[in-house]
């Protein structure tokens, strides 16, 4: 059986360490679970280890807003205190307090 322990929550924003976008954590994979197509389609020398947690994303750049799915290596806590603005968010969570945002719904 895989054990596997996410470093980031529900809710938490964080920061992506290579590419200028941020996001909002709607949901964790435990390790990879996207296509083969997506994860060869990043280059070989920054493709991410499939055994690690992947993150769902409502991200945002300057340009636009989209979902991401992102590994946990290429992932930092965003600690600058400032909302995340992607249009979904008020659809899964409550409002920004604290630096994160609370889940509108209970998980089983």
């Amino acid at each position: 059986m895989l054990r596997t322990r996410a470093k980031y929550h529900l809710g938490q924003v964080v920061r992506h360490k290579k590419h200028p976008f941020r996001g909002v954590v709607f949901d964790v994979d435990p390790e990879f679970t996207n296509t083969d197509e997506w994860y060869q389609a990043i280059p070989e020398e920054s493709r991410p280890s499939k055994e690690q947690p992947f993150y769902h994303l409502l991200a945002e750049n300057d340009q636009s807003y989209y979902v991401a799915y992102v590994s946990e290596q290429n992932l930092v806590a965003d600690y600058s205190g400032e909302p995340v603005d992607h249009p979904d968010i008020p659809d899964m969570f409550g409002p920004f307090s604290d630096g994160t945002y609370p889940l509108h719904f209970q998980l089983n």
